[in-house]
């Protein structure tokens, strides 16, 4: 039984991967940033007896994983780190977004280094479509991105905004990923993959987890559900999209199979608009019909002839597995919603 340590284990991404990695036989380590954090992931898991959980209060701080691998890391033998900050609602970019994500990424390897040299064998940073390509060149309908593009952002342009600020962060963290392992391939001898979603829905993993305000992906649907038919849908938001359950059997195939040693996995099913949500729930969900905002039905693809090509297929072709559609992620991810709430 393998040892797979998750760092920001309570994340929306995580607890699936969690859950997975639990349901296939392994053993996890995961890390939270509070004590309150830890006691009701344990509950939620029914004390699962392959599940452990340590504090990792501040990943912006390096050495913020050292105790976790200084006392366990003789026995993990393969990282996930999942520990990123995702959220637009600061001003201090650079504290709240860049730092954290870079310092995080950082601080994992290095403790790994430090105390798991030989024993990680594989290690799995989630990265993002944000370190792929950049609004600008997204909404460049002359441009296509594949898994060699990558975002060109600088630091000083990300401490501008909140949006640029947060696509910075993936891009250097996952910059700095790669530069670690090239700068010590001779003192560590993990191999590393990178999984790269875009906006990534579905239903959260437990039901009770269903909030008013949900991860920043899945709060684009949500905002739909509690709509009225007055609400203007934005125009101009578009996105890749990709299902929960699809990003996390992703990572444990990043880390089982040999041939996605080194690779860069850009998880993407096809893009979408506010008006195909609206359009997919609006004809899906007859009880909000008339209750929701309806927009100009049909009118996504206008927007969507206008963005860059995002061209996955390697990714597909290595994975090997289909996604789910954006119908299925779109519904299942309402369904939740209206059951939570008792609709």
């Amino acid at each position: 039984m393998q040892t797979v340590f998750v760092s920001g284990a309570s994340g929306f991404i995580a607890l699936h991967v969690v859950n997975d990695l639990l349901e296939s036989g392994y053993k996890v380590i995961g890390s939270v940033r509070s004590q309150q954090k830890a006691d009701r992931l344990l509950k939620q898991f029914n004390n699962h007896k392959n599940l452990s959980l340590v504090i990792v209060s501040d990943i912006a701080q390096l050495g913020a994983f050292d105790d976790v691998f200084e006392k366990y890391g003789e026995e993990i033998s393969i990282v996930l780190h999942t520990a990123s900050p995702f959220h637009f609602s600061t001003t201090e970019y650079e504290k709240d977004l860049l730092i954290p994500a870079l310092n995080g990424t950082k601080g994992i390897l290095e403790s790994i280094k430090k105390y798991a040299a030989s024993s990680v064998e594989r290690v799995v940073v989630t990265s993002s479509y944000a370190a792929v390509t950049d609004f600008a060149g997204d909404s460049d309908k002359t441009k296509t991105f594949t898994e060699e593009s990558w975002n060109p952002v600088t630091w000083e342009e990300a401490k501008k905004d909140p949006y640029t600020a947060y696509y910075g962060s993936k891009t250097f963290a996952e910059k700095a990923a790669w530069d670690f392992l090239k700068e010590n391939k001779d003192k560590v001898k993990f191999k590393l993959t990178t999984v790269n979603p875009v906006f990534v829905l579905g239903p959260q993993l437990f039901d009770e987890n269903v909030s008013a305000n949900l991860n920043t992906s899945c709060q684009f649907i949500n905002d739909i559900v509690h709509s009225t038919p007055e609400t203007e849908l934005d125009k101009n938001l578009f996105g890749g999209f990709i299902d929960v359950r699809d990003v996390s059997k992703a990572h444990q195939l990043a880390f089982e199979r040999d041939d996605l040693i080194g690779q860069r996995l850009i998880l993407s099913e096809g893009r979408f608009t506010m008006q195909d949500f609206a359009d997919i729930i609006n004809e899906d969900f007859p009880k909000l019909k008339g209750k929701i905002a309806v927009g100009k039905p049909g009118s996504g693809q206008d927007l969507l002839k206008s963005i860059a090509k995002l061209d996955n297929s390697k990714t597909k072709r290595l994975l090997g597995f289909k996604f789910r559609s954006l119908q299925e992620t779109v519904d299942d991810t309402v369904s939740q919603i209206l059951k939570a709430e008792h609709k």
